[in-house]
């Protein structure tokens, strides 16, 4: 059996330090991180959840707050808190992983920050392949917090198997401009700070525009105050239900094509390097016979 075949064996049976080393292989593409991805069960489910939402919503604290309930029930968690990369040294930032501290020691709950690596959704395909990491992994569930970055978030869709999106009461005009898009991916929408003026007004505005017109179904709007420990159990229920209703293989076969392409496309484009591009388009954007489609073609060629 090889080190990395025991690696998979020992995480599997909750060794949480053969988790972070098999995490930090995958993540930095070392020795032997393809023969962990290749072996890495496929009749594993743990329910992703995913967390999005605009900058300030709380979700941090919110995501805080429902870690207590579950370590409580005695649910095993893990936890990937997707951080803006870091303009010095290209890692994350670890703002989110801070703000959880208190969790770090818990023997049943995992936390991992990563950094988005310039992917515009928050999302890199670091990620799904970390998430599928701790499937394999003994969770009962797998938390993930996005940075937060807007309408682009809607990448989250293609991973979690339940979208939660987090608003304040000051999202409404926000809420007002967005088009299609965030708005469409939530299963469960949050009016988080419920306690602030303009909760009950967003609420409403939200319970008005959930309903799904391709199935009927309704989208649950859940109020909370992270701050003051409201409506957490109230969220926690509407996850679950969510988990627990019948699932059309449509959603999982949707999923899978997400992370599919994801995966497919950053392979072709692993050869393209920014800095020699750079230096490429340096040497050639002054000719007068410079074209930036027939330039960019010639990377897509063979």
């Amino acid at each position: 059996m090889s080190e990395h075949s025991e690696l998979l064996n020992a995480l599997k049976s909750g060794d949480r330090k053969a988790l972070a080393r098999a995490i930090t292989i995958v993540e930095n593409e070392l020795d032997g991180f393809e023969e962990i991805l290749f072996n890495l069960s496929p009749e594993t489910h743990v329910p992703v959840i995913g967390f999005t939402g605009p900058p300030g919503a709380g979700k941090s604290t919110l995501i805080n707050r429902l870690l207590q309930r579950l370590s409580v029930a005695g649910k095993k968690v893990a936890v990937i808190a997707v951080d803006p990369t870091s303009p010095f040294n290209y890692g994350s930032l670890l703002g989110d992983r801070l703000r959880m501290s208190e969790h770090f020691t818990h023997p049943g709950i995992f936390i991992r920050s990563i950094a988005t690596r310039g992917s515009l959704g928050g999302l890199s395909e670091k990620i799904l392949e970390i998430t599928d990491v701790l499937r394999a992994a003994d969770f009962s569930l797998i938390l993930i917090e996005t940075v937060g970055v807007g309408q682009s978030e809607v990448e989250i869709a293609g991973l979690a198997d339940t979208t939660v999106v987090v608003f304040v009461p000051e999202s409404g005009d926000e809420i007002q401009s967005l088009k299609s898009g965030i708005m469409e991916i939530a299963d469960i929408f949050v009016v988080n700070k419920c306690d602030r003026d303009g909760a009950d007004a967003l609420v409403n505005h939200l319970q008005r525009i959930s309903a799904r017109k391709d199935s009927g179904e309704v989208i649950p709007v859940i109020k909370t105050s992270a701050t003051e420990d409201r409506g957490i159990e109230e969220l926690l229920e509407a996850i679950s239900a969510q988990q627990n209703s019948v699932k059309s293989n449509e959603k999982r076969l949707f999923l899978l094509t997400e992370k599919a392409f994801r995966l497919i496309q950053v392979k072709r484009m692993n050869n393209v390097n920014r800095s020699d591009l750079k230096e490429a388009l340096k040497k050639s954007f002054g000719e007068p016979t410079f074209n930036l489609y027939k330039f960019a073609h010639s990377y897509i060629l063979p």
